[in-house]
């Protein structure tokens, strides 16, 4: 199993909405995919920026390039993201699942 971590932040005004984004726009992407296993979105905020992180489990490389594309380490972005996030996430990071 594949687990691959995203992060983001917005200034704290947009954390509502960013978050609405995320549950009605980004989660059933994942969902829709065949070989995605699970997910869990954190975040945390402070006086200025909520931060998000994002877990997504899948069931090897070969289905993540199957979400993203053939650049799998390159974040999944939509246009409106650009309205939101403070400092872009060019990159996520994968690791290998070993126990759970």
């Amino acid at each position: 199993m594949i687990a691959r971590v995203w992060e983001g932040k917005t200034k704290i005004e947009h954390s509502d909405t960013y978050t609405k984004i995320i549950q009605e726009r980004d989660i059933p992407d994942y969902r829709k995919t065949e070989g995605f296993i699970k997910l869990t979105f954190l975040k945390r905020a402070d006086n200025q920026f909520t931060y998000f992180k994002l877990l997504t489990f899948w069931n090897d490389l070969s289905v993540v390039k199957n979400f993203t594309g053939p650049n799998f380490e390159q974040a999944v972005s939509y246009k409106e993201d650009e309205k939101y996030l403070t400092d872009f996430p060019g990159n996520v990071i994968h690791y290998e699942v070993f126990a759970e």
